[in-house]
């Protein structure tokens, strides 16, 4: 009988060693697939029909919602803008972060104040903000035309000109993300032992040498991180442009689509032509888009992270 017993508790232990981390683990997966997956999963279904906002029976389309995306002028114009704002917030942004993290690691007096302060645009309504860097790009009374005016430039148009909006909703990104990146580099940075500088202090490294030769090379997992997370934050933007439009309301992205994006379209699709499946496909190319990107971005990391090891 005791026998029995033991035999049957080590079967209970060992049955619950491999039970229990599942377990402990699964309601994240129930959460993840419930709010991650079945999304995702019911907007491809949603893509595949032709779909309007309050019909009760659908049309099955197929591929139909694809093919005309690609043949979609409207479409690619969006993507381009939504590149291009990517491009001139992104690369900028990074750099920009990199070197503010670089500073913030050098103060000593301080500190907290500093790294609080780089942090506030990040803490600002975004609402706020886009109200008021749109009147700092203001075509009449902005600031911007005012200071541009005072180096003898002339006024622009930062709305009605497409690369000139592209600028000015970049520079509302980079201004709102660039001292959050700066403190996730900060936080490397400050990971990094600092025996590793002492040596190449006595070796006779400058500050500019160290910098090149150990922080950014230990600094890579953190810039990769940075840059997928900015690429899917990149693509999807959505609230900089449709605050920064002289229209309130309007989702076109100006009056001639010029600084429209793919998140903006997708809005647009949905809830003003009411084309349910048609901005489910849209949704669905924006994310292959930025898997493309991803991708991209892990194959040039990689490429370098194996080229600075060589």
């Amino acid at each position: 009988m005791f026998l029995a017993q033991r035999s049957g508790a080590a079967r209970f232990a060992k049955l619950d060693r491999k039970l229990s981390p599942y377990l402990y683990i699964a309601p994240f997966f129930v959460i993840f697939g419930v709010v991650g997956v079945f999304p995702l999963l019911y907007t491809v279904y949603v893509s595949l029909f032709h779909w309007e906002l309050g019909a009760d029976h659908p049309r099955f389309a197929g591929l139909g919602n694809y093919s005309a995306l690609l043949g979609d002028d409207e479409f690619w114009t969006a993507l381009l803008n939504t590149v291009s704002i990517f491009v001139l917030s992104s690369g900028p942004q990074i750099v920009v972060a990199v070197l503010l993290g670089a500073l913030l690691d050098r103060v000593t007096r301080f500190p907290t104040v500093w790294r609080t302060a780089v942090l506030l645009p990040y803490a600002a309504s975004l609402v706020a903000v886009g109200v008021i860097f749109t009147n700092l790009f203001g075509p009449t009374y902005g600031l911007i035309n005012a200071l541009l005016e005072i180096v003898g430039v002339h006024r622009i148009d930062w709305q009605a000109n497409r690369f000139a909006s592209h600028i000015a909703i970049a520079t509302m990104v980079n201004w709102r993300w660039t001292g959050y990146n700066a403190l996730i580099v900060l936080a490397a940075m400050k990971a990094i032992p600092r025996e590793l500088y002492e040596a190449a202090i006595v070796d006779g490294a400058g500050a500019v040498r160290r910098f090149v030769s150990i922080t950014l090379p230990l600094l890579r997992p953190t810039l990769i991180f940075i840059i997928v997370t900015s690429t899917i934050g990149g693509l999807q933007i959505f609230t900089e442009p449709k605050l920064f439009d002289a229209q309130p309301g309007s989702n076109n992205g100006g009056s001639k689509h010029q600084f429209q994006t793919i998140s903006l379209y997708l809005y647009q699709s949905a809830f003003e032509t009411q084309q349910l499946g048609y901005a489910a496909a849209i949704g669905c190319a924006l994310m292959i888009v930025i898997l493309l990107f991803a991708v991209v971005n892990f194959l040039l990391t990689r490429r370098l992270a194996a080229g600075g090891e060589k």
